[in-house]
């Protein structure tokens, strides 16, 4: 009996682990910003619409369909943070905390379809006192902001350069196209980081500076560390970022 209880007990401590994920996933907006993500592809499908050969463009449409898919997202990006996160439970703790929340509704905001609509020609020019700036400054070094961005512009690009090697194989064949995308991640996060602490004064704008310097205290940490450089290889995952349409198997139950 007491082998038996011990096998139950133990099998609920690894369920509970499990969906300890699952609620980090949900709670920091992962799942917000997918839908985010799915308005962005729609914009750049109807972008690439405009100046793609009808057979190419439908190509284009196929397999970002199939890459983004919502289930297949998740799933890569759930496992990517399982493996990569081993003690989810502190990053959960502050997500679920009433500042963690408000820095997930901000950041969720600032990548809505019309918050990006409006702000298509830059964003606006924020004034900050010397202590902000340099919470700012400080945060700009501790979260991989520019790099999560540089991966979202690269699967956008990446589809692209897929459904064109895939369309003419002898010109970007044997993942040349997705090669040739992974050049481009430093310039990316270059161009990104010539205006990120606007762009972080801009998104997290309500935050009090008391309020900045708890949130900067948690992306300083270890647990904050630990999480945030998990979300990257997450977000790199879920997003299939160099990855061909070749590599993509079908997904299984999380």
């Amino acid at each position: 009996m007491r082998a038996l209880l011990a096998c139950v007990l133990l099998c609920f401590s690894l369920a509970s682990f499990a969906d300890i994920h699952e609620e980090l996933y949900e709670t920091a907006g992962w799942t917000e910003q997918r839908a985010n993500f799915a308005d962005a592809l729609t914009a750049a499908q109807q972008r690439y619409q405009e100046t793609l050969p009808p057979a190419v463009f439908q190509a284009l449409v196929t397999n970002s369909n199939r890459r983004f898919a919502s289930h297949a997202i998740d799933q890569r990006a759930l496992r990517a943070l399982r493996e990569n996160l081993q003690e989810p439970q502190p990053a959960l703790a502050f997500f679920q905390s009433p500042l963690g929340r408000k820095i997930v509704s901000a950041e969720v905001l600032a990548a809505r379809r019309e918050q990006l609509a409006r702000h298509s020609g830059g964003l606006p020019r924020m004034d900050a006192g010397s202590n902000r700036q340099l919470l700012i400054r400080h945060l700009a070094h501790a979260i991989p902001a520019s790099e999560a961005g540089a991966e979202v512009s690269l699967a956008l690009a990446g589809v692209a350069a897929d459904s064109l090697s895939q369309m003419m194989p002898g010109l970007l064949g044997g993942g040349q196209a997705q090669s040739l995308l992974g050049t481009q991640r430093q310039r990316m996060i270059e161009q990104i980081d010539a205006d990120l602490d606007n762009t972080l004064l801009y998104v997290y704008r309500d935050l009090s500076d008391a309020e900045l310097e708890q949130f900067l205290q948690f992306a300083q940490s270890d647990a904050g560390q630990a999480y945030y450089q998990a979300a990257l290889q997450a977000l790199r995952a879920g997003l299939a970022v160099g990855m061909s349409s070749s590599d993509l198997q079908p997904q299984q139950g999380i």
